[in-house]
């Protein structure tokens, strides 16, 4: 179950981290709520995964998970550039993910 909530967890990093693009610096209420909300749930998923998960593997699973998330949704959203060499790093950081998750 752990593993389902720090899943959780980092789907809703994904939204607070892309909903920060669209408050304007928090100047608009609705994106605002939005963003505050994900970043609640993102951080009480992740206190549930890590009853039963190691601190560190959790950590990092969620950063990695909310990571590469942000940086598709930038690059599908928002145009950002997507070279060979930002995928390759996001690749990395993928294999880290599924790496952690073998290891623990």
């Amino acid at each position: 179950m752990g593993w389902i909530y720090l899943l959780g967890a980092g789907l809703s990093e994904i939204g607070w981290a892309v909903g920060l693009k669209y408050t304007d610096g928090f100047s608009r209420l609705v994106p605002t709520v939005l963003t505050v909300a994900s970043m609640v749930v993102s951080l009480a998923l992740l206190g549930l995964a890590l009853r039963t998960l190691p601190l560190g593997t959790a950590y990092a699973v969620w950063t990695g998970i909310g990571t590469v998330g942000t940086v598709v949704l930038g690059i599908i959203l928002f145009g950002e550039a997507a070279t060979a060499l930002r995928l390759a790093c996001v690749g990395l950081i993928l294999a880290g993910i599924v790496g952690l998750k073998l290891a623990g």
